[in-house]
């Protein structure tokens, strides 16, 4: 593709009778294409966006990061590809393993190639440019790239660096660091014109560092419905399935959830209930020792499946588990993607978290236990699977419901529309 395809016409003026919607680059060093081993959390917020006045592009790494799948050819520096008419811009760069010295030139090497005019010239200007972090850097270039368009910087925070890190006990707080870190985190929400977090609280983190709460909006990940039928669960009643697919690190946990089923295993009620565990990451080979050693018998690993086959896969649950360590992040609220497919699917689900909001009990989705303890998760295994499926099913359609009416990103879109809305009002007041 040699063009964007988009608009031939500067912001607000008709083409063939249409006014063409404002536009806004969305810089997100880990973007994810339709298909892609990731969260697609960006390509499904643009297209629902087209609803509410905007398109947009998506500026990403050919590096996939979950994968380390490089998207460009040999002597490719850029591409640029459209996935249901969603322009996508990759940049090359380097691939690495793990968090090491690698990483960090993949970071800084993407970051470096986002400044230049020649790599973005196949794309309509932006009106407004986010940048999104998961790391810093890609919010840095992205305020970089408002600065020189002379358009308004919605910086969106998917993880709060460089607290996560001192939380997690990656970094001392003090380190060199993570004092540097603190202070490109305060100039890039002193500059933007708008702050999106993914969870509920995280504008009170972001307010003691002096920054006006009314910067703030909440606009949580979601779940993209059209991918998701509505089905009913079909269990014959001879086996109980419990299930989790996504990541097994460090923070989801899920040692708690292998202890569990040893107490499962060994109760009477607990013969014909069985554990799918659906993913990849760090801590699997450890959790893969760990039922072995503790002799269980009804835990299955399992490899993780392409993004487009996981509804199929949900329908084969009676429930899911949703399990995260007890950690002061989680104080600010979470957003994860797996939560909202395990609603969508029309599943109860057990609930065991700690966080500031609790999207199960929101709307009696489920059964809530608390973190780090096995017998209490393992009497809510026990409990759910003894209730009548009628029961089981309304609890379903409640998160079903639930996740329709709040986290839909059609829901969502029209958040992130009137919040880009609000930036662009706000920096034409000021110029």
């Amino acid at each position: 593709m040699t063009t964007p395809l988009l608009f031939d016409k500067p912001s607000g003026e008709r083409t063939e009778g249409r006014v063409r919607p404002n536009h806004v680059w969305i810089i997100n060093h880990y973007a994810e294409e339709p298909g892609g081993a990731g969260g697609t959390r960006h390509f499904s917020l643009a297209k629902h966006l087209r609803s509410f006045g905007w398109s947009a592009s998506i500026i990403g790494a050919s590096t996939e990061h979950l994968t380390g799948r490089q998207r460009l050819g040999r002597g490719e520096k850029t591409r640029l590809e459209c996935h249901d008419g969603i322009p996508f811009l990759w940049l090359k760069a380097p691939a690495y393993n793990g968090n090491g010295i690698d990483r960090i030139r993949n970071i800084l090497v993407f970051t470096w190639r986002v400044w230049p005019s020649n790599n973005l010239s196949l794309l309509y200007p932006p009106d407004i440019v986010v940048g999104s972090s998961v790391h810093p850097f890609a919010a840095w270039a992205a305020l970089r790239l408002a600065r020189k368009h002379r358009v308004p910087f919605v910086f969106e925070v998917r993880d709060l660096w460089p607290q996560a890190l001192i939380d997690m006990g990656r970094i001392n707080a003090n380190s060199i660091a993570a004092i540097a870190m603190r202070m490109m985190e305060k100039h890039l929400y002193r500059a933007a014109s708008k702050i999106v977090v993914c969870w509920p609280n995280a504008g009170d983190y972001i307010h003691d560092l002096g920054i006006p709460r009314d910067k703030v909006v909440w606009i949580s990940n979601g779940v993209d419905l059209g991918e998701w039928q509505d089905r009913a669960p079909a269990s014959d009643g001879s086996l109980f399935t419990l299930m989790y697919f996504g990541a097994h690190g460090g923070a989801n946990g899920l040692e708690n959830v292998i202890r569990a089923m040893r107490l499962v295993e060994a109760h009477p009620k607990g013969e014909n209930i069985w554990l799918r565990l659906i993913g990849n990451g760090p801590q699997k080979p450890a959790l893969r020792r760990l039922a072995e050693e503790l002799g269980l018998a009804k835990v299955s690993f399992e490899d993780p499946v392409p993004k487009q086959a996981i509804p199929a896969l949900a329908a084969q649950a009676d429930a899911f588990i949703f399990n995260l360590i007890d950690a002061p992040m989680f104080k600010y609220g979470i957003s994860p993607r797996k939560l909202f497919d395990f609603m969508a699917a029309r599943r109860p689900v057990i609930f065991c978290c700690r966080a500031a909001n609790n999207p199960i009990d929101e709307c009696a989705g489920g059964v809530t236990v608390a973190p780090d303890d096995p017998e209490a998760l393992a009497h809510a295994i026990l409990a759910i699977s003894a209730l009548p499926p009628s029961e089981r099913a309304e609890m379903g359609l409640a998160a079903r419901q639930h996740v329709e009416a709040s986290y839909s990103y059609g829901v969502l879109a029209q958040k992130l529309a009137e919040t880009l809305n609000k930036a662009l009002h706000r920096h034409s007041s000021l110029n």
